[in-house]
C-alpha cells in the first residue's frame, strides 16, 4: 500500500508563493459503472493552496499534488481527534461535579471555542506541517 495521499489537478493560479489547483475529490465508488444511477457516488470540486513557488508551472497545467499519509492523518487528529478528547472530557467533568445535564453539554460546546481559535492563532505553522505538494 502507498505511504502517499495524490490528486491530479489543474493548476488556476499562481501568485508569489502560492499555486493554487483545482482537484476533482470523488468517492470511492464514483468510477463504478453504476455510478450515475446509484446515489452514494459523488464528486466535488476543490481548490487546494499549495506553498511553494510555481517554478516552471503555468495556469492550466496538469499536475499531481501529494501529501503523505501522516500528513492525513495528523490533519485528522487535529480536527476531530482532540476536538473530541476535549469535548468528552468537559462533558464528564461537568456532569461529575453538577447534576446538570445542560450545563454539561454547553461546557463540553463552549470548550471548543478556545481549541478552535487555538488552532486559528496556529494556521500558519500548521500550514506547513499540514500540506501538499506538487510532484515533480
Amino acid at each position: 500500500m502507498s505511504d502517499k495521499i495524490k490528486h491530479k489537478g489543474i493548476i488556476e493560479s499562481t501568485d508569489g508563493g502560492v499555486v493554487r489547483v483545482r482537484i476533482v475529490q470523488s468517492a470511492a465508488c464514483a468510477s463504478c459503472r453504476a455510478a450515475r444511477h446509484c446515489s452514494a457516488s459523488e464528486s466535488k470540486e476543490k481548490l487546494v493552496e499549495v506553498f511553494q513557488p510555481a517554478g516552471t508551472h503555468r495556469k492550466g497545467d496538469e499536475v499531481v499534488l501529494v501529501a503523505s499519509n501522516a500528513v492525513g492523518a495528523r490533519a485528522v487528529m487535529y480536527g476531530f481527534g482532540l476536538p473530541f478528547v476535549i469535548m468528552v472530557s468537559a462533558v464528564w467533568l461537568i456532569s461529575r461535579f453538577t447534576s446538570s445535564e445542560p450545563l454539561a453539554a454547553l461546557g463540553g460546546i463552549a470548550c471548543l471555542v478556545p481549541y478552535y481559535a487555538a488552532l486559528y492563532l496556529c494556521r500558519d505553522r500548521l500550514r506547513q506541517k499540514l500540506s501538499f505538494s506538487i510532484e515533480e
